[in-house]
Formats: structure tokens, C-alpha cells, sequence
């Protein structure tokens, strides 16, 4: 069994998350574990060390930051490469000339690219909400907070860690690996050399590295001993690879990933379907999972109307929050080793 994963006790004790934990999983003291997808981003702009501040303090045990490449080689927290979605480098016109078109992994994409430009530069620019009609009170803290590095965030999650008495691990994801690779900016080296300088280079240290894609978690694999993700989504395949997602979530598909990870993140609506506009009952991934080893975490618990099923939505704006107790109650109830939410607060909650 992967320590990274709680042992699962029987049926009734699972049930009430009351599962023991072996003794190198014990880095974190509370499970399932709360994950802050991009920080507290439902209520600050996302991937800002201010959405991870708040995130800790709402309870979240670790923070997850997206990793871009700079093209001095720092690596940088943003969900995409392009970024006039999160930041104000649109209405820079010093920057205007940097405008451009590039194909990233198979899609043709216009606008600003962290690999065109240097730390500094990048210093010089600042965040804003991604979603502002869905999410306005996040959009009232535009312009506060820099593109922070990932070495910025293992600072704050080891001084949180000094300061609260528990661990707050961080979660990075390796984000257009090959697209970067193929620039001369391949990811893996510089993450396994940074976990490594930090301490973070072992199987019970508090950080997991996730990928959609397989490559780049097998190469990181030969680097590092940091527990491993493979990320998989309803539809579509890695970009590495021919093999669905669905297909890599089979009884043959997980034994498979157990090869080269630690555990595997699904979209949640894999483990928890939805039917007749509602919460169905779950699939049985978690227990295949558990079965090869692996470790589950779900992605990503959101609580507006939008991102709920149309039986738990409360009120009639997309961007009013609906019951999304029930989505976090019938993913613990699974079993899972913890999700992801945009509402950590919220997650944290419910878990209690």
C-alpha cells in the first residue's frame, strides 16, 4: 500500500472517517485531506498568495499552485501560460508587442506568454479575478497581488506550517510540460532540484506533483521521490498518449498508473455522478483505486449554481451558491484521501 493514502478500516469505520493512518502518512494530521484549488480562488483571484493565505486560514491542509516556465527559467504560478485572463498585462502597453499567436499542445491560443518573458517583467504586472460576473466579491481585490513564484509558496506553506503547529503542504502541477520541453524549458529537472532544496524530496513529504499528461510523471518520477498524480477528466486522452482517460480509470488502467504514481486524481464527477440532476450513486473508482495502491483526490468541488447540478442549486443567479454540502459529504462518504474545492472554508466545514 502507497503511504501517501490512508488505510482503509471497514465499512462502518470508513463511513465515519475514522480510518487509521499509517505512520508515514501522519505528515498531515487531519483526513481527507482539504485541498485550495488555486488557493481560496472562489473568494480571492486565483493563484495569488493571498487566495493561499486565505485558504490556510480557512482550514485547507495543502494549497495547489499550477506551474508556467518563465523564459528565464523561474517557475511561475498561473493556470495557463496565457495570461490576460489573470492579470492586467492587456492594458500595459509596454508589454503590447508581446501580443501573439502560438499553438500550445494542439490549440491555437492568442495572447501573452509567460515563456516571453522574464521574473522581473513579470513582477511588474498584477492579478485579477478570472471569473468577475460569477465571482465579484474576488474581483474587488484586482490589481493587490503579483504572479508569485512557486518557491514563494513553499515559503508560506512552511511559515504557515511554523505558525499553526500543523502541516500546510503545497500540490504543483506541471502545466504544458511538453510545450515547454519543446522550448527548452523542460519542468521536471527544475521542480525535482527545487523540492530538493526545500526538503521535499521524499514520499511523506507534504507535497504532491500532478499531471494530465503521462510523460512528464514518469520522467519526474526517475528524479524525485515526491509522491506522484495522475490527473484524468470524463472526456479526452493525455496529450502524450492515446489511451482515454476513462479507459486509464479501468481495473487495467489503474494498475497501470500504480506503475509510475501514487494516486489518482479524477474530475469528481467520476466518483459521484450525476443523475436525473442530481448526486448518483459512486462508481466504484475509489475502491479500484484503493485496490492498485493509489491514492484518490477529486477535482474540483466549486459551490455556485453553475457548477452544481441543477437539483442542489439554491436561488436563480449562476453565481449564487447552491448545496454543495451534499456534493462533499457523498465524496468523503466514498472514502476519497481528499478533494479539491474553491471553497476550502466550505470543504473544511463539511469534513468537521
Amino acid at each position: 500500500m502507497n503511504i501517501t493514502r490512508r488505510t482503509l478500516g471497514a465499512t462502518a469505520t470508513a463511513a465515519a472517517g475514522l480510518c487509521a493512518l499509517p505512520s508515514a502518512a501522519q505528515t498531515f494530521k487531519r483526513y481527507p485531506l482539504i485541498i485550495a484549488h488555486r488557493g481560496a480562488s472562489g473568494e480571492r483571484p486565483e493563484s495569488t498568495l493571498a487566495a493561499f493565505r486565505l485558504a490556510i486560514a480557512e482550514g485547507a491542509d495543502v494549497i495547489e499552485p499550477d506551474l508556467e516556465m518563465t523564459k528565464d527559467g523561474h517557475m511561475v504560478v498561473r493556470h495557463e501560460n496565457e495570461i490576460s485572463q489573470t492579470t492586467d498585462i492587456a492594458s500595459r502597453p509596454e508589454f503590447a508587442s508581446r501580443k501573439t499567436t502560438k499553438n500550445v499542445q494542439g490549440q491555437s491560443i492568442t495572447g501573452w506568454f509567460t515563456e516571453d518573458f522574464t521574473l522581473a517583467e513579470l513582477k511588474t504586472i498584477r492579478c485579477r479575478e478570472r471569473l468577475p460576473q460569477l465571482r465579484p466579491g474576488s474581483a474587488k481585490f484586482d490589481g493587490q497581488e503579483q504572479i508569485p513564484t512557486y518557491q514563494e509558496v513553499i515559503d508560506l506553506a512552511k511559515s504557515e506550517s511554523l505558525r499553526l503547529g500543523r502541516t500546510i503542504g503545497t500540490y504543483p502541477e506541471l502545466k504544458h510540460a511538453s510545450h515547454f520541453a519543446a522550448l527548452g524549458l523542460a519542468m521536471e529537472g527544475p521542480l525535482a532540484d527545487m523540492l530538493k532544496k526545500n526538503g521535499l524530496d521524499s514520499l511523506t513529504a507534504p507535497v504532491f506533483v500532478q499531471c494530465f499528461d503521462v510523460e512528464p510523471l514518469k520522467t519526474f518520477k526517475t528524479l524525485s521521490k515526491a509522491p506522484r498524480i495522475q490527473l484524468v477528466s470524463p472526456l479526452g486522452s493525455p496529450t502524450d498518449s492515446k489511451t482515454a482517460y476513462k479507459d486509464m480509470v479501468s481495473s487495467s488502467g489503474l494498475k497501470t498508473i500504480a506503475t509510475y504514481a501514487t494516486g489518482v486524481g479524477p474530475d469528481w464527477s467520476m466518483v459521484i455522478p450525476t443523475v436525473d440532476g442530481g448526486l448518483g450513486p459512486a462508481t466504484s473508482l475509489v475502491k479500484d483505486a484503493h485496490a492498485n495502491g493509489l491514492a484518490v483526490h477529486p477535482w474540483t468541488v466549486r459551490a455556485e449554481n453553475t457548477f452544481l447540478p441543477p437539483k442542489l442549486r439554491h436561488g436563480t443567479a449562476p453565481g449564487d451558491l447552491g448545496d454543495v454540502d451534499a456534493v462533499y459529504k457523498a465524496l468523503f462518504a466514498t472514502g476519497i484521501d481528499g478533494l479539491f474545492s474553491d471553497f476550502p472554508g466550505l470543504a473544511a466545514k463539511a469534513r468537521a
